[in-house]
């Protein structure tokens, strides 16, 4: 059986919210999507990361292209690259990219599912909807004190 996920995360991949704050945050994030009619409890866990971490699409990956040459990069590299920080977090996003050799972060490569890292994630398990809206993730980001963004994995 497969799951889906849709992580809250922090635009800063280094930032933590205060917990009282993460309460709020998962209280908005708790509430159904408009629409939804008596909708099932939503697991949701909270995870603090000692390094950041990545929080990728899982199987919706379509591919992951260079903002400095506009080149498509190969998403084996990627997946190789997540496979080699799997245990341990990434101690920095900067990296030379494959395809023109340039210096960047990770958090700037393009991904198309969205993907990201963080050192803080709301992680929502099978929930009744698709995406937040952007005034669900503005309440989220006030909740948090911290703008927010948002990933989701099918896994």
């Amino acid at each position: 059986m497969s799951d889906d996920v849709l992580s809250i995360i922090p635009t800063d991949p280094r930032w933590q919210p205060e917990r009282d704050a993460v309460d709020r945050a998962v209280s908005l994030a708790e509430k159904p999507a408009p629409g939804v009619v008596d909708g099932a409890d939503v697991e949701i866990d909270v995870m603090w990361h000692d390094v950041v971490t990545v929080v990728d699409c899982g199987g919706d990956l379509q591919s992951v292209g260079c903002p400095l040459c506009r080149a498509s990069i190969a998403t084996e590299w990627w997946r190789d690259l997540l496979e080699d920080h799997c245990d341990d977090g990434f101690t920095t996003l900067a990296i030379q990219v494959p395809c023109c050799g340039g210096s960047i972060t990770l958090d700037a490569l393009e991904y198309d599912w969205p993907c990201g890292f963080a050192r803080f994630e709301i992680a929502i398990w099978n929930p009744e909807r698709l995406w937040f809206g952007e005034d669900e993730l503005t309440a989220l980001g006030d909740a948090l004190g911290h703008p927010v963004r948002q990933i989701r994995a099918h896994i």
